[in-house]
């Protein structure tokens, strides 16, 4: 098996902002954020090419994931 990366997670101060900044500043395409239902799960995917994908999360959810 070859390893590869396939997903980076950042953790990020404010949600809305930081998807604003890679959606439109960098033209990442995303569907926007999802789980806001849920207490920490709230998170946004991008998609870098290639298979990669950029994952932005709250660093407070995070936090609470690890």
């Amino acid at each position: 098996m070859k390893a590869r990366i396939s997903v980076l997670t950042l953790g990020v101060s404010n949600l809305e902002k930081s998807v604003s900044f890679y959606r439109d500043g960098l033209g990442l395409p995303t569907e926007g954020i999802f789980g806001q239902e849920f207490e920490h799960g709230t998170v946004a995917f991008f998609d870098l090419g290639g298979g990669l994908k950029l994952a932005l999360w709250s660093q407070s959810d995070v936090a609470h994931d690890t």
